[in-house]
């Protein structure tokens, strides 16, 4: 569960960094890394206005969301490789 808050909080402040507004930024990330729905503020409707950066971590916001991080994290540990 740390693992999963520990990359909603990085991508979250990841995004803040390119978009002016903080709730638009935390509905973001939460509309990505999981499948929460609409977005809140400028991402309620689209996503058009945020910046190419910003497009660039949600989608790895989403990767993450749909892979779920604890299967991802399953690569990084030495006995999936020695098996």
């Amino acid at each position: 569960f740390s693992v999963y808050v520990a990359v909603f909080v990085f991508m979250y402040l990841l995004l803040a960094t390119t978009e002016p507004d903080l709730v638009t930024a935390f509905s973001a990330v939460a509309a990505c890394i999981t499948n929460l729905g609409p977005g809140l503020g400028e991402v309620g409707t689209n996503f058009s206005s945020v910046s190419e950066v910003g497009k660039w971590v949600l989608c790895m916001a989403m990767l993450l969301g749909r892979l779920e991080v604890f299967t991802l994290l399953v690569l990084f540990t030495p006995t999936f490789w020695r098996q």
